[in-house]
């Protein structure tokens, strides 16, 4: 993020203007900035997009393969840092909706062999994230599990159920949610 590239960021959004080469702000796990970050346009301007950040936590897991952490999150409009005045993006405050999604599109992409869930930090009503914008979620963490070298996923890929205080808890987060 430099001052061209914000002005370059209110231009599209003041113009209607597609950009495409728009940067993707570093976001920190434990101190470390994302390995791979990737972001999806939604719409023409730079105001809406979808982005999802991965970081290497996990050299080799259960399966001997590295293990990654993703966040996912919908920009839904521009603006300025609460705290530092630079140009930022505002997110959309259901962020388990850009979980859902993120999972989805990895589950079509015929390469899942498995999703499950574990609570994280549990479900948060009215969270603030790093820029103070307002979130909830249930605070569940979905995993994805990729199918090994050379193997095929499941269409849809078999999901593990959750145990029964889990589905007692996300059916009430839910029903509260709507």
């Amino acid at each position: 993020m430099t001052l061209r590239t914000s002005i370059e960021i209110i231009g599209s959004v003041v113009f209607d203007e597609a950009y495409r080469q728009a940067p993707v702000s570093p976001l920190f796990y434990q101190g470390r900035r994302q390995d791979l970050a990737f972001e999806k346009e939604v719409g023409h301007s730079a105001d809406r997009r979808q982005h999802v950040r991965f970081w290497t936590v996990l050299s080799a897991g259960m399966e001997g393969r590295p293990v990654w952490l993703g966040s996912a999150s919908l920009d839904v409009g521009v603006g300025l840092s609460h705290y530092t005045g630079a140009v930022t993006h505002a997110i959309s405050p259901d962020v388990d909706a850009m979980r859902d999604k993120l999972a989805a599109d990895l589950a079509a992409t015929g390469h899942v062999a498995e999703v499950y869930e574990v609570t994280g930090v549990g479900f948060t009503v009215n969270g603030r994230n790093g820029e103070g914008d307002r979130y909830y979620t249930d605070g569940e963490i979905r995993f994805s599990v990729l199918a090994g070298p050379g193997a095929e996923g499941r269409q849809p890929p078999p999901v593990r159920p959750n145990p029964p205080l889990v589905d007692l808890k996300n059916a009430l987060w839910h029903a509260a949610s709507n």
